[in-house]
Order: structure tokens, then C-alpha cells, then sequence
């Protein structure tokens, strides 16, 4: 596991539609990969080779995979942002996963169109 960083830069609130966060999937090279976790927007581009293309989680690039990441599934039909439906013990998965990223990744801005279920939780 990763340690923590202590190089981080101060969080920004940019706003991001989820069509917009499709831009930064990876498959531009001269665009960051951007990975979202419960609306938090995160800049994962120096691990580009675990979530660029061909990476091991290349499925959440470009886009807020929340309920894929709180079942721990790389299924693409999973990779959604609507996490309302998951059990306790998965909302707990999903939170630790955005803990991690919390403390490795500069967070570049926010999901502004998140499902209505999760939009405000």
C-alpha cells in the first residue's frame, strides 16, 4: 500500500459534470486522469499506469465509480456513481476507499451532477 503523502496541495471545488469527467479517462496522454469517489474528484495521473488504459483500474478513470469501489468489483455495469443501494459493511468499503485517496491524491473538484439518491450524502 502506498503511504501517506504529505505533498498535497490545497483540495479545489471545480466544478465537473460526469460528461466532463470523461475527458480525463487516460486515453489523452496530454490530460490528467481524474478519478471520482463519492463526488470528490481526484487527480490519480501519477499512477496513470494502474488507472490510464490498460491498468488494473482503468474502469474508474474518467468517471465517479463509487458503488464499484464499495463492492470491490471492476465490473463495468458496477462502475456507477449511484452507491445508494449498497449494504452497511460496502458503504464502509466505499469510505475507506475515499480515505485512501484522500490522503495520496490532490482533489481537483467535485461531481455536480451525481445521481439524486447520492447527491447530497
Amino acid at each position: 500500500m502506498q503511504p501517506e503523502r504529505t505533498d498535497l496541495a490545497p483540495p479545489k471545488d471545480d466544478p465537473f459534470t460526469q460528461e466532463e469527467l470523461k475527458a480525463f479517462d487516460g486515453s489523452d496522454p496530454d490530460k490528467p486522469v481524474y478519478v471520482a469517489i463519492k463526488g470528490t474528484v481526484f487527480n490519480v495521473t501519477r499512477k496513470r499506469e494502474t488507472y490510464g488504459p490498460g491498468g488494473s483500474y482503468a474502469i474508474f478513470a474518467g468517471k465517479d465509480g463509487s458503488r464499484g469501489l464499495g463492492l470491490s468489483s471492476l465490473k463495468p455495469e458496477d462502475a456507477v456513481a449511484d452507491w445508494s443501494t449498497l449494504e452497511e459493511k460496502d458503504r464502509k468499503t466505499l469510505d475507506d476507499w475515499h480515505a485512501f485517496f484522500t490522503k495520496r491524491y490532490d482533489i481537483v473538484g467535485r461531481v455536480v451532477d451525481l445521481p439524486a439518491a447520492v447527491a447530497n450524502k
